[in-house]
């Protein structure tokens, strides 16, 4: 799905286009092996742990993120939504066209000072996500593979790791959707610089790619690509959209579809990081719906392009991050932070429309202002088509919790429901908002240990007081 310059629009594809290009092919069979720079070193001994050791899920504001670009965020404007975010970091930027280039941080070759942007992000409050993108380059303009991949990750590491003298960035991700490169071309490039940030800072967690544990499309790896380098990694990355259709429509679907690759892509490399990895986290780094209030371009690509209403997108962010808690993954990052309005694929995901909130933003807000306190504890009902309901708990008092409740459907159905016994006394109820301001009050009638009240597709929160 998108690269770097999918994702920036305006001024900013024209920034970027100018110092790269990239042809998107499809990739090759997985498990070829790379070409290893001779200097390269291992140097934490914690990484080839192979027993998974159980651990609390987090809690919510250290689950919820958000896709960024260094160029035109506003960390201000964002605060309410999350506290993690990543950012496209092209690596053509900090090299020019040349690989084998010194980097010269903290300034870019365009002039971009990282420690003014990045800077500011962390006095902000935002834990920083970095996806080096190497994939402006084409795999035959590199000098020499190996070496200036390893060169490069050690000095970024060096540089921004928490280890150093500016601490800020607190993740690194080799390649965002190296569609360009073969699988032994990402090996070559992922095995030399992972070994080049650890040497620079062993302490700088380090995430792959878009990965998969299934058949790999145009933009994904096989996770076999990275076999036997499992030292080299701490995070699983990958990417899933709720596509129902593909070309020309590209329509998605609700979250919850059992019929749409939505979840099982998850559920797929949760199963083989608990075979062939365990210990290792797993982000969903990119997820999100198309909204915009633009007709159709009458002709091209996109003139069959389907979207989203504004209230489905804000619906289905919230819902997915909830049905992600309840999944064995560490964090979800929604794509995108804002967008101009155009009616074409990722091209009007943003929680912001020309830097205006959006019904998403109010409802992303809403959730990490009333979970972010709290962890996923249990599904209470799960019934496709019918309802989910899910129960949260307070991560420093244990009595404190709150009911996530919800239509898992796409068709605006509405329905009375019974919950079963709360374990305790609802305190209150109110409705994910779309708009400014408080949220909507929801009645509810509790008799004989049973909670009647009605549900729609955007989720009810109960707060529970337990005895």
């Amino acid at each position: 799905m998108p690269s770097c310059i999918h994702s920036l629009s305006g001024a900013m594809v024209a920034l970027v286009s100018a110092l790269s290009s990239a042809a998107l092919l499809l990739p090759s069979a997985a498990g070829a092996q790379a070409t290893v720079a001779p200097q390269a070193t291992l140097v934490r001994k914690e990484d080839r742990q192979t027993t998974a050791v159980k651990k609390p899920k987090n809690l919510f504001r250290d689950f919820m993120g958000l896709n960024v670009h260094s160029v035109g965020f506003k960390p201000e404007l964002y605060k309410p939504v999350c506290r993690l975010v990543r950012d496209y970091h092209p690596m053509v930027w900090d090299l020019d066209n040349d690989t084998s280039n010194p980097t010269q941080f903290p300034m870019t070759r365009n002039k971009i000072n990282w420690v003014d942007e990045y800077g500011v992000w962390k006095k902000t409050g935002y834990e920083i996500d970095v996806s080096l993108q190497f994939e402006q380059t084409a795999p035959d303009k590199w000098k020499d593979m190996a070496k200036d991949a390893f060169a490069y990750g050690r000095s970024f590491a060096q540089y921004f790791g928490p280890s150093g003298a500016h601490p800020l960035v607190g993740s690194a991700e080799i390649g965002n959707e190296p569609a360009n490169y073969s699988d032994a071309e990402y090996r070559t490039v992922f095995e030399n610089m992972a070994r080049g940030i650890r040497q620079g800072d062993p302490h700088l967690p380090i995430a792959t790619c878009n990965v998969v544990a299934g058949k790999p499309d145009k933009y994904t790896k096989n996770i076999t690509v990275l076999d036997g380098l499992q030292s080299l990694y701490d995070i699983l990355n990958i990417h899933t959209y709720a596509f129902a259709e593909a070309y020309p429509t590209w329509r998605r679907s609700y979250p919850e579809d059992p019929k749409i690759p939505y979840l099982s892509p998850v559920t797929d490399t949760i199963s083989w990081r608990n075979a062939h990895a365990p210990g290792k986290q797993i982000w969903i780094t990119e997820f999100g719906w198309d909204a915009s209030t633009k007709p159709n371009l009458p002709t091209g690509d996109f003139s069959k392009f389907v979207g989203v209403t504004d209230t489905q997108q804000a619906q289905y962010l919230v819902r997915s991050f909830l049905v992600f808690s309840a999944l064995d993954v560490d964090r979800a990052y929604i794509y995108y932070y804002d967008d101009e309005d155009a009616p074409t694929l990722h091209a009007a995901s943003g929680l912001t429309r020309h830097f205006t909130p959006k019904p998403s933003f109010y409802a992303v807000s809403h959730l990490y202002d009333t979970l972010g306190s709290y962890r996923f504890v249990r599904a209470v009902k799960q019934e496709v088509g019918s309802l989910y309901a899910y129960e949260y708990q307070n991560g420093i008092n244990s009595k404190d919790k709150i009911w996530a409740v919800w239509s898992p459907t796409g068709s605006n159905r509405k329905a009375e429901v019974v919950l079963p016994a709360l374990g305790g006394k609802i305190l209150r109820a109110e409705q994910m908002p779309l708009q400014s301001g408080k949220a909507k009050p929801i009645a509810f009638h509790t008799e004989g240990g049973k909670t009647t009240l009605k549900v729609g597709e955007s989720p009810v929160y109960l707060w529970i007081q337990a005895p």
